[in-house]
């Protein structure tokens, strides 16, 4: 059996989840590919080109990717790993979905996504699935793999980890940044059972028998946020393009966009969520979970 893992790894976090998850393939014939852009994303990462970086990964505008040789012209199973950049696909990520060869290696093919990040990960696995499925590939699994600490929390470690480079408790006080090394670990579980769900050759229950670990889920503020950031979101990147014309155009909108950002997430969102739990949470409760179950399934 001929597997093809691809990802792209800017910390080198997922690399790691990747390394754990493909243990129980050993013997089998495993294509490793770790794709880059060209020029390629620096980490640690200057704040004001993380921020550059959201127009066209919000709009997934791919970019120049490094040469990728794929070992065979057919495989049995792709797994992709990724990591969401400002509620999309990362622009190495997005980049590679719009590639022909390897949109190819997709059809007729199963693919399991993988995903290691801060806790949004919905629209963009939204994105991927949708991709997946126009490529006339099979999406049979999806792990989200998160930092489970609160959002306002994660939001200050990941930064942290992003534009300072150190992966370490920030003042001695906040938690490790990252996905932790338990759930890490975990990842050779999983990647047991899609190891079984190949060799038998049946897909159909694999996205249940990961939901039955109970470490994949949606919480519902983290649903309620992304619902309705990535319209504002697609709204600031086209704004972006639009406006920023010239590189000090482009400085003094992307600047705007960074304030409006952080004032969101820690002014806004915590007093719309209040009142969202409050007014809205008790009626809709049943619309929730079925969002949720989607979310967490990969049935269409």
């Amino acid at each position: 059996m001929k597997i093809l893992a691809v990802s792209y790894s800017q910390t080198g976090q997922l690399d790691k989840v990747m390394q754990t998850f493909l243990a129980p393939f050993a013997g089998l014939e495993v294509d490793r590919i770790q794709i880059e852009t060209d020029p390629r994303f620096p980490f640690p990462w200057p704040t004001d080109d993380f921020f550059d970086a959201m127009p066209e990964t919000v709009l997934e505008i791919p970019v120049k990717l490094e040469p990728i040789r794929f070992r065979e012209e057919k495989y049995d199973l792709v797994v992709l790993a990724y990591q969401p950049w400002f509620l999309s696909p990362s622009l190495p990520i997005t980049s590679l979905l719009q590639h022909p060869e390897f949109l190819r290696r997709l059809k007729d093919t199963p693919v399991v996504t993988l995903s290691a990040g801060r806790n949004m990960w919905l629209n963009a696995q939204e994105s991927i699935r949708k991709r997946i499925r126009e490529a006339g590939g099979r999406l049979v699994a999806n792990i989200p793999l998160v930092d489970r600490n609160p959002n306002l929390v994660s939001v200050v470690t990941i930064i942290h980890w992003l534009i300072g480079g150190k992966k370490d408790r920030k003042w001695g006080i906040f938690p490790m940044p990252g996905v932790s090394e338990e759930d890490i670990a975990f990842g050779e579980t999983y990647g047991r059972e899609v190891r079984d769900a190949l060799e038998k050759s049946e897909w159909k229950g694999l996205q249940p028998r990961l939901l039955s670990y109970g470490k994949i889920g949606v919480p519902t503020d983290i649903l309620f946020i992304e619902e309705r950031a990535k319209r504002l979101f697609l709204i600031w990147a086209t704004l972006i393009r639009k406006r920023g014309n010239t590189p000090s155009r482009r400085r003094r909108w992307v600047s705007a966009f960074k304030y409006y950002l952080l004032t969101a997430l820690f002014v806004v969102s915590p007093i719309l969520l209040s009142g969202y739990y409050i007014l809205v949470w008790p009626f809709t409760r049943k619309q929730l979970l079925k969002k949720k179950q989607y979310f967490c399934g990969v049935e269409e």
